[in-house]
This record gives C-alpha cells, structure tokens and sequence, in this order.
C-alpha cells in the first residue's frame, strides 16, 4: 500500500522558489510538505553554483525584505566563521568574491546552511517537512484540481503520495505541469502569437529553449598541476564550432548577445573582460594572509553553455543524451584551460586549476543540477510580454504599472544561445512589476507556480528568471496559499475581487515585499 503524507501545502522542487514558498506558506501557519530531488534545497543558490545575479539598487531597495535578511545571513556567516581582515568583516557590503557580476559571491555551501537557518524554527515545529531525493512521477487529478501527486524516492526507489490543499510546481523544468494536464507553453513564440518585436517570425517553435549549463567550481594555485583525465568528448568539443560564432567554442571567444557574434574574453584581469573573477566565490585578500590557497571562482562562463539540444518534453533517452553532453562540455572546457589555453606570455593552459569537488558536493566535481535557464511556462492569466518591459519598446512610458503587483524585480531581457535558431539577445529592460496574473493559471485553480514557470514568454523569461524574482515569485505564492486558505477562496477570486486583492497586496507590504518602485527610479530609467 502506498504510504501518503497531507499537508495544506505540498511543493515540489527545493530551488529557491521552493524554500520560499515554503517560509511564506509556514509563516502564515500553513502545514508544508517539500519535495526535492537533490540532497541540496536552494537550485541555483546551492545546487546550480550560480551566485546571485542582481540590479544596481539591490542594496537599497527592489527586493523582499527576507531575501535582504538572506543576503544579510550570508555576510554574517561569512563574520561569524570566518578570519577575514579587519577591514573586510567592518565592510556591510562584503562580497566574498569580489566578483563583479555579483554583489554577494559566495560559497553554495553558505547559501545552504543560511536557508536551512531561515527555515530551521518551522522545521522545528513541524511546520514544514522537508523529503530530499525525491522527484515527482504521477499525479491525480479531478476538473482543475489536483488531488495528489506521487513522489519517487531516488536512492531506494520508494513511493509515497502527497495529499494538500494546493500544490505548487517550484521544479526547474516545470515537471508537475504536464503531470497535472496545466495548460503550459516551452520554446520560442512567433511574433502572430505576443507581437513581441525579437519573438521569432512564422510559427512557433517550442523546442527552442535557451542553454543550460553544468557549473563548476576551481580554485587557482599557481606551480601546481591538477590536470584532470581527458573527457570522453573532448576531442569532439576541442573542434566544436556553432554556426553563428567566429571562432570554436573552446576559445577565449563566447557568444555575445548584443552583436549576436562572438566576443573576446581573458582569463585573469588585466587580459581583456577577465572570466575568472566574473563569478569568484573567493577573493584570498579578503581573509587572514594563507588561509587559502588561491582564489576560488565558479565556472558559469559562455564556453559552457549547452546548445545541443532541449532536455523538456523530449524522450528520456534524448534527455540524458543533452545532460551527459552539458557535463562533457564542461569537464572538457576544465580540460581545456588546463592544457591548452593561450596564455598572455604566449604559453598555454593553467595546469593550477583545481577542480572542487567539495565545494560542489560532488565526485565528478560539477554541480549537482545544471543550470536551467527556461522551463515550462504556464498558460496564465495575464502573460508578460516584452512590450511591458522593453525600454526601447516603452521608450519614455517609463516602467509599466500592473493595478495586481505581487513584486519587482530587474533585468536584462538575457537569453544565451537557443537550441534551435542559437538566438541570443541583452536587451535593456525599465525595472518592473510581477503581476499576480502571471502567477495564475488559466485552467487549475488550486496549482501554482514558484519559478520560471509563470506566465512569461521565451523573451521575458530572460529577465523574469534571476535569483531575486525568483525569491520574490515564491514567497508571494506561498503567502497567497496562506491567504486563500484563512479566507476560503481560490487564487483567481484574489485578483477578480479589489477588495480580497487590496487586503492581499497590503499583507504582502506589511511581510517586507515591495509592490512597486520608487520614483527615483523612474527618473534614473527615464
């Protein structure tokens, strides 16, 4: 017989949507049940080794109050457990790893243990039951509810049945979508179907999903040589070169989403836009003179991005043909800067680079999830499109207002190479809004979404998706299940009526979530 559990809340995918579902949901007294198929909560913070992509006011403001505490938790750890310098621990910004395309650059391990700090009291009291290994395989359904969903343990192969008032799909892919027969969309819209001015012309072509890519982390110690075994695939990705690219993939050369082309990198600074200190976890400066050995930095560059081919709604053979590919790839580009790398002084490969297999939690040394740029999208409501957050589109509109605001956040509209066309685009975005009608599904009234998963489309995706709105997006429907529950409504019925919508809105102001910008902001973007 199989074993079933109940909760008021049940969620599966421990990413950072997840966990702060979970924390609004709990907060609001709500019994919660989450699921996560790696022995790590947190996805991009922690298994995907991806540091916080974040907008120029995140200091400031443009962020729920709790992600500010979880920033906060992260430098006090790092104060608490840490010999930095004097001047380091009385630095209130403290960025572990000086890294510039983050202000917070940490270890996944930090992220880890502060999550697990910030939902430890409700653990605690029960309030939130935490399932690790485990991953979604069916689920029932009656009309636009979802009774239950059946959750597969990944060790010992165990079943049991999750039973609750609402689920949420906090999955990287989307995986309880389809599942549940929610209406969703994957891939590329055609201009006929948004009017969006970069969607693609023709027909739709839903198999175009951005790349995903297989992190890793390494550490740089000069004189020494930690060469890994060849890679399997290595001689196909040292001659791989994409179509739309100048130069081979294994190169200083990445793709470049302004031009479309190829753009030159360099490893250390001083050689041209420097990679390594792009997402450096670690800056040595920071700490007590020979507590580490060298700096660390994480391997999210644009040598690593897969664009072989989708791993969503595709067999299962087809799917762990990419996921190998992606690990190939970046195990082959490590290979690569180890051994063959031109180096300024006209020499070739970092042999000092060192693969850190403990930093990851891993043997193989990568990450353990890839990183998933674009999932499922569900058919929602109200959709974003890139004519609401454009600022070339919008020109001197300013930043959109949507009267059903859950949140803010900001973003280029990013997209790394597709697998289909190998599209790329960095298009300027005003800040914006997160409307609770792209949280709603247009057909289930009792499942939501806590991720990449809302109702944006292919190119606002590509600014919807970073760890800030992503916090903001879960935390907003983990509160909304606990309002919809005191008050005996569904999600839709918060946004059809002002008044349950007004009381929404301003419960949400007083737990820390902002609903808008601050004019300054509009005078800056403007």
């Amino acid at each position: 017989m199989k074993d079933i559990k109940k909760a008021d809340a049940i969620i599966i995918g421990g990413g950072i949507g997840g966990c702060t579902a979970a924390l609004a949901a709990a907060k609001s007294g709500k019994k919660v049940i989450f699921t996560e198929e790696t022995d790590w909560i947190g996805g991009q913070l922690t298994s995907q080794a991806v540091p916080p992509d974040e907008h120029q006011w995140i200091e400031q403001f443009g962020c729920t109050k709790t992600y500010r505490e979880f920033r906060n938790r992260v430098r006090e750890y790092y104060r608490k457990h840490y010999p930095l310098t004097e001047e380091a621990r009385k630095n209130l910004f403290l960025n572990p790893g000086n890294a510039w395309v983050s202000r917070i650059a940490h270890e996944p391990r930090v992220a880890l243990a502060v999550l697990y700090d910030m939902l430890s009291p409700y653990i605690s009291s029960a309030k939130i039951t935490i399932l690790l290994n485990w991953k979604i395989v069916s689920a029932e359904t009656d009309g636009d509810r979802v009774l239950s969903v059946t959750v597969k343990n990944q060790q010992n192969g165990s079943i049991i049945s999750l039973s609750g008032s609402f689920f949420i799909d906090a999955t990287e892919c989307g995986d309880v979508l389809p599942l549940t027969g929610t209406e969703y969309v994957t891939g590329a819209e055609s201009k006929d179907e948004t009017g969006e001015p970069h969607a693609v012309d023709g027909e739709s072509i839903p198999q175009d999903m951005q790349s995903i890519t297989h992190c890793f982390i390494v550490d740089y110690i000069d004189g020494e040589d930690f060469t890994i075994e060849k890679p399997e695939q290595y001689e196909f990705w040292r001659e791989y070169q994409a179509d739309f690219m100048n130069e081979k993939l294994l190169s200083w050369y990445g793709a470049d989403g302004v031009t479309g082309k190829s753009k030159k990198f360099g490893m250390f600074p001083g050689d041209g836009i420097s990679l390594w200190d792009y997402r450096r976890i670690i800056d040595p400066s920071l700490f007590e003179p020979s507590f580490y050995e060298g700096e660390v930095s994480i391997i999210n560059w644009p040598q690593n991005d897969y664009w072989l081919g989708s791993i969503i709604d595709v067999s299962e053979e087809e799917k762990e043909k990419h996921l190998k590919g992606a690990k190939q790839l970046s195990l082959s580009f490590l290979y690569w800067l180890q051994t063959e790398a031109p180096r300024p002084d006209g020499g070739k490969g970092y042999p000092g680079l060192r693969l850190r297999k403990d930093m990851a939690g891993t043997e193989d040394g990568l990450a353990k999830y890839p990183y998933i740029r674009e999932s499922r999208r569900i058919k929602a409501e109200f959709t974003v499109l890139e004519q609401h957050v454009s600022a070339e589109v919008r020109g001197k509109e300013g930043i959109a207002s949507f009267a059903d605001s859950v949140g803010v956040g900001w973003y280029y509209l990013d997209l790394h190479p597709t697998v289909v066309t190998n599209t790329t685009c960095f298009i300027p975005t005003y800040p914006f809004q997160i409307p609770l009608g792209s949280l709603l599904p247009v057909r289930m009234s009792n499942l939501l979404p806590a991720c990449k998963n809302i109702g944006t489309t292919h190119i606002t995706n590509g600014c919807f998706r970073l760890h800030p709105v992503e916090w903001n997006i879960g935390e907003s429907v983990g509160y909304l299940v606990g309002y919809c529950l005191e008050k005996g409504v569904n999600p839709r019925d918060v946004r059809k009526n002002e008044e349950l919508l007004k009381g929404f809105q301003q419960f949400l102001i007083s737990e820390g979530i902002e609903l808008d910008w601050p004019r300054v902001v509009g005078a800056i973007t403007n």
